[in-house]
């Protein structure tokens, strides 16, 4: 197997003349030393090619745009270090001179009350707010630190910040060139879940499209006795409990897993979206819902009923987090507590989004095709935890990604029911369902067991420039 690529970050460190010189080298040392520890590789320059390799000159800045330029396939994002006031001109330069659009996060040193001579001064707490006016000005959004100055060995809200901003950085260098699998035909029943594909291919979102009836054909020609099937079953009852699913059901179910997997893997897919209502259940005789669920566990999420914008919603949420995402109904309310409702699916949640799940039936589906038909559909219940909620869809109207996105949690309040569910717990809920109603977005919604609502903000709101509604 391949050596997995480091995060990979460009990192700039300011200078300003009349300050002191030994404040630049020891703020390369502290961040080669935290990017080692974090296991984060640095592109900056050294201290043979600029003073000190940090960046004050128009000369020093074609220098690091240059060196930027030559990893540029590399870099997940800039981060900008300031251990003194710094050249502000200096430093937006290599972001002009290099013509590169990637994420910004801005770090400038504090000042010690007992060193604030001209040995030791530092003065970032006013040269950040020049750097950050003179990319302002430049059209290039940037993430700040939690605390305007911050050191980045002595304070640990650094380590945060930077792995917020990591996440930030995977999150749009994924979504940029994200490959999503449209597999059979929009469910008629299903207007809510229309989408443009060429909205999304022009955010270089690709969707690979099939037709269901390829798939099943494929599948048809398998052998119940074939290696690759038997290997399927047997993942899957590795995978969660499957004695309740008869064993010709089993079979069905991973000769269609083969030719899935085949799919994904000879398209180069990031996540997927299935005809799952019900076309599979009439044609083929089981569900899809245990594949599914199995992809979204390894983080390449898969949607119900063509749902390719809620593929989009689990996969940026799974980036952001990573952690496996699951597409929920914002299904019930939850008796006359307005700021909690009901989750649910028939269900396809991964086995981390509802630790006790295990193979079952769809007895909705079922009450019209059959039980006996609908065999791969699962059950489970998420327990108490933390959630962080997504939906991104494509406004026609207005040829834009636009999406909503917030933070609650899951709890073990009593639910009796079936399928996969939970109950959820989001403050001012009965707003977030007026914005849900009111801005046309569809019933279907991301969720995920993490509180990451702000690596969304930055990563999809303001470098993908895509218009968010953060709930709060």
């Amino acid at each position: 197997m391949p050596t997995p690529t480091l995060p990979t970050f460009g990192v700039i460190i300011g200078n300003r003349d009349f300050f002191p010189d030994v404040l630049v080298g020891e703020a390369r040392k502290d961040m080669q030393k935290l990017f080692d520890e974090l296991g984060l590789k640095a592109v900056m320059l050294t201290p043979e090619q600029t003073k000190l390799g940090g960046v004050e000159t128009f000369s020093d800045s074609q220098k690091c745009a240059d060196l930027f330029h030559q990893h540029r396939d590399q870099l997940d994002g800039v981060i900008v270090v300031l251990p003194n006031f710094g050249n502000e001109s200096g430093v937006a330069n290599v972001f002009k001179l290099g013509q590169f659009k990637l994420p910004i996060l801005i770090q400038a040193y504090p000042d010690d009350l007992n060193l604030l001579g001209v040995e030791r001064r530092r003065d970032a707490f006013c040269g950040k707010i020049s750097v950050c006016n003179n990319l302002h000005q430049a059209g290039l959004p940037f993430t700040l630190t939690k605390k305007h100055v911050v050191h980045p060995i002595k304070e640990p809200s650094f380590k945060a910040d930077l792995a917020k901003f990591v996440a930030t950085c995977r999150t749009v260098k994924k979504l940029k060139s994200a490959r999503f699998g449209a597999i059979g035909a929009r469910p008629g029943a299903f207007n809510t879940v229309r989408y443009s594909e060429k909205i999304l291919e022009r955010h270089g979102i690709t969707v690979y499209t099939a037709d269901l009836s390829e798939i099943l054909g494929k599948a048809e020609k398998l052998t119940d006795v074939d290696a690759r099937v038997q290997a399927n079953v047997a993942k899957t009852q590795a995978y969660v409990p499957t004695g309740k699913v008869p064993g010709d059901k089993q079979i069905l179910m991973a000769k269609l897993g083969v030719v899935l997997d085949d799919f994904v893997a000879d398209n180069g897919l990031d996540s997927t979206a299935i005809q799952c209502w019900t076309s599979l259940q009439a044609n083929w005789g089981c569900n899809a819902c245990t594949w599914m669920s199995q992809m979204s566990n390894a983080l390449m999420p898969s949607a119900c009923e063509v749902d390719v914008t809620g593929a989009l919603s689990m996969y940026a949420l799974s980036l952001a987090s990573q952690l496996p995402s699951a597409l929920v109904d914002w299904n019930n309310n939850y008796g006359g507590e307005d700021d909690k409702c009901v989750l649910f699916h028939c269900g396809n949640w991964p086995k981390a989004f509802a630790p006790d799940t295990q193979v079952a039936n769809a007895p909705i589906l079922g009450s019209t095709l059959g039980v006996e038909n609908t065999y791969g559909a699962m059950e489970g219940r998420t327990p108490a935890g933390p959630l962080t909620y997504a939906r991104f869809t494509t406004d026609d109207v207005n040829g834009i990604i636009r999406g909503y996105v917030g933070q609650g949690t899951t709890t073990n309040d009593e639910l009796n029911t079936f399928g996969h569910r939970a109950v959820a717990q989001i403050p001012n809920l009965q707003q977030l369902m007026h914005h849900v109603c009111e801005q046309g977005y569809e019933h279907h919604v991301a969720v995920n067991g993490s509180h990451v609502a702000d690596v969304l903000k930055e990563a999809c709101g303001k470098y993908l420039g895509w218009p968010l509604y953060e709930h709060k």
